[in-house]
């Protein structure tokens, strides 16, 4: 038994014949007439009366019709459900969404709580540097990235997301490393690694105007290359310090001491294409914390 048959069924109970049903259903009566012949076959059954002048149905076809109805109708309730599900899903689509290499620790709490508020949207991560970021965001590759202490960017909208304090590590032998509440104006004379500025110009620009603002001038200590290898080396070599995000917990290092500085602080954004967000883009700023920094 096919749903058609079925269909076709009602269709010539409800226009009254053969002729009438097949111009409804946009298809030859010859059609109408094999699927409902097949139909009777299947069922034992006769369920019309057929006449050179009237087609009425059967006391079994009476009874049957009101069961093929049901039928029907409950295969028109799953369309529109199913309808609905795919219309939500394609509502929710999909968040391309770009972070750095390291993404930061708060970056997962938020993937949860957009989970949660939007359990079909599709979220893919792209880690690249700033740059391809940017370029991803600008040429539709990416809905939105995550970028740091950028207060411009032209073609872009930045929307604030959160803020970090930076971590300062230091030898653990010298002194300040037992200072609890470190401030920059205490590293003031103790020599600085810092990458290059090419490397990533937002966040020399941080530290600089941090630098202005406590009134210091570090002198220059040897380049910052990667973390890790630079924190090996601070453990051994000439007093020296350097400062960092904090996107998980600092290595721990034998040598090695970490002290928050709270006076200066790193802030994430989320730089968009202009004009008004996307949905997917509407949900992500709706989980983002309350207070950006």
């Amino acid at each position: 038994m096919e749903l058609r048959q079925l269909a076709y069924f009602a269709a010539v109970a409800d226009e009254g014949g053969f002729a009438r049903a097949a111009e409804t259903l946009h298809v030859g009566q010859p059609a109408v007439s094999q699927q409902i012949r097949r139909l009777e076959r299947e069922l034992g059954l006769r369920l019309f009366d057929r006449s050179t002048r009237h087609v009425r149905l059967t006391p079994a076809g009476a009874r049957l019709l009101d069961e093929a109805r049901a039928v029907l109708a409950s295969t028109e309730r799953i369309r529109r459900v199913a309808s609905d599900l795919a219309a939500t899903a394609a509502a929710a689509g999909s968040l391309r969404l770009g972070s750095g290499p390291a993404p930061d620790e708060h970056l997962y709490p938020v993937l949860a709580a957009l989970a949660v508020r939007a359990p079909e949207l599709r979220v893919a991560i792209t880690k690249a540097g700033l740059a391809e970021r940017l370029q991803g965001v600008r040429s539709g590759g990416l809905d939105a990235a995550l970028v740091r202490d950028l207060e411009h960017e032209p073609g872009l909208t930045l929307l604030p997301a959160w803020s970090d304090q930076l971590v300062a590590a230091l030898p653990s032998r010298h002194p300040l490393a037992d200072v609890d509440a470190l401030s920059l104006r205490h590293l003031g004379d103790l020599p600085v690694r810092l990458a290059d500025r090419r490397r990533n110009p937002p966040f020399r620009r941080l530290v600089e105007h941090a630098f202005h603002k406590a009134g210091i001038e570090p002198p220059e200590g040897p380049p910052f290359t990667r973390l890790q290898e630079t924190l090996a080396d601070m453990a051994h070599a000439p007093p020296s310090w350097t400062l960092f995000y904090r996107v998980g917990n600092p290595p721990p290092l034998p040598g090695i001491a970490y002290r928050p500085l709270a006076e200066v602080h790193s802030r994430v954004r989320l730089a968009v294409p202009p004009g008004p967000p996307s949905p997917a883009v509407r949900h992500l700023l709706a989980v983002l914390p309350e207070d950006p920094g």
